[in-house]
């Protein structure tokens, strides 16, 4: 058996080798690569100083010497932060929106090539996000966002998709309870979305009905990011949602083709109750109360 350190070393060699990680021209614009990361991420929106700083996890005096560094150029102005002097935020001037769409074009045409040079680029692809999941997990965030969006029909055609392939006669979604987006959006319920780096990795829906009762639905995680926690923040984040709306009990369906979600459950709190609705899939019920005064202690 290969040591596992050194398989782990090598890929580290090859990953900072295909990317140009040690030019000093990184990907051949002039600079290195820890100034295009900035000058990438400000492009992106992430233009507040701090944040910008805690997301690319480097220290203050690295970061303004980037900063300053790409102020000589041209390529970023900074200023102060409308709602609090203390802070900075960065922008992109003329020139560093240019250049900043310059870095993405021959970013896009280096991944294609890259996909192109394997004979399974969607198993190389798959590989690749279990890496960025499992490298980027401090930096996973629970978005509540709007169940209609882009990114929520994302996650929802994915948990249907295998839903589809892991129950034994397949999935429907027209015959389930699929629940309408207005009950997943305030003042009712509440939709949430893990987000990483900009992509969806997950989703929860809390469906509510105005009262005191209210349910969990389609709760699904990537492939890519099981094992890191992801669903059980999601789960807490749609629990927290219905104590802000006054929802007492909390209720979700399951099948039993889906053991780790009935492991989930058991784990955090729900009892296990009979049927509770006319849904075709569902075999398994539970319950838990969400009062202020009953957070389990994991």
């Amino acid at each position: 058996m290969l040591d596992p350190i050194s398989r782990v070393r090598r890929f580290n060699r090859a990953v900072t080798s295909e990317v140009g990680a040690l030019d000093t021209s990184f990907l051949g614009r002039g600079r290195p690569l820890g100034a295009a990361r900035v000058l990438n991420a400000i492009g992106l929106g992430r233009g507040d100083v701090a944040e910008l700083r805690d997301y690319l996890g480097l220290d203050s005096g690295l970061m303004s010497r980037l900063l300053r560094g790409l102020e000589d150029e041209g390529l970023i102005h900074t200023l102060p932060h409308p709602d609090d002097a203390r802070r900075r935020i960065a922008k992109l001037t003329r020139s560093g929106r240019q250049e900043f769409s310059a870095y993405e074009a021959i970013s896009n045409s280096q991944a294609e090539l890259i996909l192109a040079r394997h004979h399974k680029p969607e198993a190389l692809l798959a590989a690749m996000d279990m890496v960025a999941s499992a490298f980027g997990r401090s930096r996973i965030r629970i978005e509540e966002m709007d169940p209609k969006g882009e990114e929520a029909r994302y996650c929802l055609g994915e948990y249907y998709g295998e839903l589809s392939r892991r129950f034994k006669g397949g999935f429907e979604v027209s015959l389930s309870r699929d629940p309408d987006a207005t009950d997943m959006m305030a003042p009712r319920g509440a939709f949430f979305v893990a987000m990483s780096d900009g992509l969806p990795l997950g989703c929860v829906g809390l469906k509510g009905s105005g009262g005191e009762l209210a349910e969990i639905k389609r709760l699904w995680v990537a492939p890519s990011a099981r094992g890191l926690g992801v669903g059980r923040r999601l789960m807490d984040s749609a629990e927290n949602a219905a104590r802000n709306l006054s929802v007492k009990i909390l209720r979700l369906d399951t099948n039993s083709a889906l053991p780790e979600a009935r492991q989930l459950y058991r784990s955090t709190g729900w009892t296990e109750i009979e049927r509770f609705n006319d849904d075709p899939y569902p075999d398994l019920f539970f319950e838990k109360s969400v009062l202020p005064d009953s957070r389990p202690s994991y």
